[in-house]
């Protein structure tokens, strides 16, 4: 049982002497641009969360204003499109004013609805990208970084997923110090990964 998991785990394991130089290179990119931004998000949510919550509120509201003008154009504009559909897009176009509406008009209500289902889809993002790092272990050097940041990711998703219970303020400073070690770690994790291996050809 245990050999047949481990070579279906071997699948997705990511070995950097594997890996071309290229390869190696572009991950390590990845790696790092992804730390930084996650450390600069987690910077922002943590010493400016209301600032953060409400910037993220008020794009929603732009996208909903935008989204709402295109479907209602489209329903009353469009050539080729059937009465049916066209009453389908503009009623999806007022729908989206309306959420745009009370978005604007709300943003404090707004910026605590986002803040409980940001909390539930990143939760549910970090456990997911925690066990794909435990499975994509592979040989690397980089093995107990990548051990620690996996424990990291699932621990921190498992935390977000109850933090709508605490509410929004300490989901958002649970997101933010999260960010940050999740973001050291990453920016870590680029200058190790592949480091004393010789890629291959």
């Amino acid at each position: 049982m245990s050999s047949e998991s481990g070579s279906a785990l071997s699948a997705f394991s990511l070995d950097s002497a594997e890996l071309t130089a290229s390869a190696v290179t572009t991950i390590r990119i990845a790696l790092g641009v992804g730390g930084a931004i996650a450390l600069i998000i987690g910077l922002l949510i943590t010493f400016q969360p209301q600032a953060a919550a409400t910037t993220i509120a008020v794009l929603l509201g732009i996208y909903f204003v935008v989204a709402g003008l295109v479907y209602v154009a489209v329903g009353i504009f469009a050539r080729g499109i059937a009465g049916g559909a066209r009453a389908l897009d503009i009623i999806l176009g007022v729908l989206f004013l309306i959420g745009a509406w009370l978005a604007f008009a709300n943003l404090s209500g707004t910026v605590a609805f986002l803040a409980v289902l940001l909390g539930i889809v990143i939760g549910i993002l970090w456990i997911v990208e925690g066990i794909a790092t435990l499975a994509q272990l592979g040989d690397a050097p980089s093995r107990g970084w990548a051990i620690f940041i996996a424990i990291v990711s699932i621990i921190a998703g498992a935390a977000l997923l109850f933090a709508p219970v605490w509410g929004a303020q300490l989901l958002f400073l649970v997101t933010g110090i999260a960010l940050i070690v999740l973001g050291v770690m990453q920016v870590i994790r680029a200058f190790t990964f592949g480091r004393g291996v010789t890629p291959a050809p």
